[in-house]
């Protein structure tokens, strides 16, 4: 029976947890879903609910509409502004590993923000000092997620161009963020913070020799 349970967990078949709560760390809905939402005491990954609020445009090639390349390339702007934005103030509370934002347009998805920090203090932190602040006249919210593997929880069929839901998908459909944006921020937030760097470093010399140490053992 345990083994069971285990292997169900957070999928269809359990009938007690909410497997889109546990996979995507949002459900449709909300508190009145009749599975639990086991909301993690620690995480390094935090939910800001609704953060990126998109322009029409955005919404409209998230439905699958047809835009104007004018159009679609000012949405583009405008996200990777509020993303090269809100990196710059997250990375304020902690090293970051990604961001990610929904593309989604569903009520309960539409504008997440989530960050995966290195550690689950640095999350906690970051939970503690953005909620109840104010970002674009709006008050933030913010909350541990389950969901600390990015890749696993998006929509493979959006990621080939191909989901029959579209902007409704209960799977996440993730903003792209060009590389390139991607590689400045993270020098940025190592020029602003070299002790993020210094720890990464340091664990990269720890692993370096366990990795000597094990070699040592086998011969």
């Amino acid at each position: 029976m345990a083994e069971r349970l285990a292997r169900i967990f957070g999928t269809e078949e359990d009938r007690v947890n909410c497997p889109f709560y546990f996979k995507i760390g949002a459900c449709r809905n909300g508190a009145q879903c009749s599975r639990l939402h086991n909301k993690p005491i620690s995480s390094t990954s935090v939910l800001i609910p609704h953060m990126y609020q998109p322009p029409p445009a955005a919404i409209a090639i998230a439905e699958g509409q047809q835009v104007d390349d004018d159009v679609a390339d000012e949405a583009q702007d405008h996200f990777e502004e509020f993303y090269k934005e809100i990196f710059m103030e997250l990375c304020n509370y902690g090293q970051i590993e990604d961001i990610v934002v929904c593309d989604n347009v569903g009520d309960h998805m539409i504008g997440n923000v989530y960050v995966r920090y290195t550690k689950e203090e640095e999350a906690a932190n970051a939970c503690m000092q953005l909620t109840g602040r104010y970002y674009a006249g709006r008050q933030l919210t913010c909350e541990l997620s389950p969901l600390t593997d990015f890749k696993e929880s998006r929509c493979h069929q959006y990621g080939d161009g191909a989901c029959s839901r579209g902007g409704y998908c209960n799977f996440c459909h993730w903003k792209h963020v060009p590389k390139r944006v991607k590689r400045r921020l993270f020098r940025s937030m190592y020029d602003e913070h070299p002790e993020y760097l210094e720890e990464e470093e340091g664990r990269a010399g720890r692993d370096r020799d366990r990795g000597r140490e094990r070699g040592k053992e086998r011969d």
